[in-house]
């Protein structure tokens, strides 16, 4: 069955257009109650694990036998509690800094940097520790957890309401106290004798019934949120009380935003008690229903290349099983229950998104790959490597390679070549921007076959 190019490109583009469906690839296991995922610039992957270990695991799927560090002497782990965030400095490639969010012996939250070690760069030293800001906490549940920068280069810090239930002390709305928020600081340029300076354009400066380095308060429990480099808005996943779990969605250059706990458990009232205006408060782009045992745990928004039905998706999750995503017109998709306790998404190199199962297992995040156009010669056509870096090898039995044309993602030709009729060929991609492709063969039977490639 012939089929020219044009229908073909339209029926790849087409299928991304109109389908988001995710599915999941186990990538990894063995770990012990892992919380959360980063990378560091680089090929590595680390992986947080709730005890205080933090392992580096590669994008082939092995773990490095030496924990990168270990301060399980140093945290008080177990239930909502443990060595929960961990974020790399923006000059971590030069100065070798990161920083981690714990809970301390006394159950306190501890924010603090430390170092790679000199001899080797898998390795960090335990003993670098330097203290940046450390919060009481009055019970042992709602810490928050994540800590990330922002291109503006702050710290970003996620805190719950301090814990109980039904944030009975009223943290959230008291920002006399720093519960219940998200937090702001410079962590280079230290000042008034703290760890750490109150960036110059934070929104509460100079109004003294509101602590300095707060950024965002009236949450409950924002254990997941990330910012977005490419459109630089903050996503917050917010925990709910025993209604309803909310994703709340806003541009960085909206500080001083308050999210409506404990006046409102996501959109609906839960207690109206010195609570401000509904106007001056900003509510979530999604709540959904409490399943009686679900929290919602915030995700990313996929930046990858393989995957067209996910560009520009926020992938998030529920303890429960569930993964969900919004698109770009916050459109709610729930994509299913998956086995699994979700508590937290991290990215790769490429933008690749991964999963974090508190069981002990990572896994892959994919969306509806384009598939290649099925005919009678389709079978027969090899692509290898895919992806690749510099080049590749078109090969295909029973027939020959008339052409070869190279369209990018828009469906603009960027490359074409005659080809004598060969069952082999080699094409160099070295000078392609990384990305995602298709390549379209003609073969001297006058079929036409589409296949994409990865460009890293």
């Amino acid at each position: 069955m012939k089929k020219t190019i044009y229908t073909a490109l339209m029926f790849l583009l087409c299928f991304n257009a109109n389908s988001q469906m995710v599915t999941l690839e186990s990538f990894a296991s063995g770990f012990n109650s892992p919380l959360d995922i980063q990378n560091a610039g680089d090929e590595r992957l680390f992986i947080v694990e709730q005890s205080g270990i933090i392992k580096i695991l590669d994008l082939d799927g092995t773990t490095n036998a030496t924990p990168f560090l270990n301060i399980t002497s140093i945290v008080n782990a177990g239930g909502e509690r443990g060595l929960l965030g961990l974020a790399f400095h923006p000059e971590y490639s030069t100065n070798g800094f990161f920083y981690v969010h714990y809970s301390r012996d006394s159950g306190d939250t501890q924010i603090s940097r430390f170092s790679v070690g000199t001899a080797d760069a898998d390795v960090a030293d335990p003993n670098s520790e330097f203290e940046v800001l450390t919060v009481d906490q009055p019970f042992s549940n709602h810490n928050g957890g994540t800590i990330t920068f922002a291109p503006d280069g702050y710290l970003y810090i996620g805190l719950g309401d301090g814990g109980g239930g039904g944030d009975s002390d009223n943290n959230a709305q008291n920002t006399l106290n720093l519960l219940g928020t998200i937090l702001r600081i410079d962590i280079n340029n230290p000042s008034d004798g703290n760890n750490y300076g109150i960036p110059a354009d934070n929104p509460f400066i100079g109004d003294s019934t509101i602590l300095d380095e707060i950024w965002a308060y009236g949450l409950r429990n924002p254990f997941r949120f990330s910012i977005d480099d490419d459109t630089n808005t903050i996503w917050i996943g917010d925990v709910g009380q025993n209604a309803r779990e909310e994703v709340n969605h806003e541009s960085l250059t909206e500080g001083g935003l308050n999210y409506g706990w404990r006046c409102y458990e996501g959109n609906l009232l839960f207690n109206n008690a010195n609570c401000p205006p509904m106007s001056d408060l900003t509510f979530p782009v999604l709540d959904y229903p409490w399943n009686g045992g679900g929290s919602v745990v915030g995700g990313l928004v996929y930046r990858g290349s393989i995957y067209t039905d996910l560009q520009n998706v926020y992938v998030f999750a529920d303890i429960d099983g569930m993964i969900g995503t919004i698109d770009e017109n916050d459109v709610y998709i729930d994509q299913g229950n998956f086995p699994g306790t979700w508590v937290g998404f991290g990215e790769d190199i490429n933008g690749e998104l991964y999963v974090v199962n508190l069981s002990g297992s990572i896994s892959k995040v994919q969306g509806g790959e384009v598939a290649g156009i099925d005919d009678q010669a389709a079978t027969n056509l090899k692509i290898y490597p895919n992806p690749a870096t510099n080049n590749i090898t078109l090969s295909i039995g029973n027939d020959a390679i008339a052409s070869i044309k190279v369209y990018d993602s828009k469906g603009s030709v960027i490359y074409m070549e005659e080809v004598n009729n060969t069952a082999s060929k080699n094409l160099s991609i070295a000078a392609f921007a990384n990305g995602m492709y298709f390549i379209a063969v003609t073969t001297q039977n006058g079929n036409t076959i589409v296949e994409q490639v990865i460009k890293n």
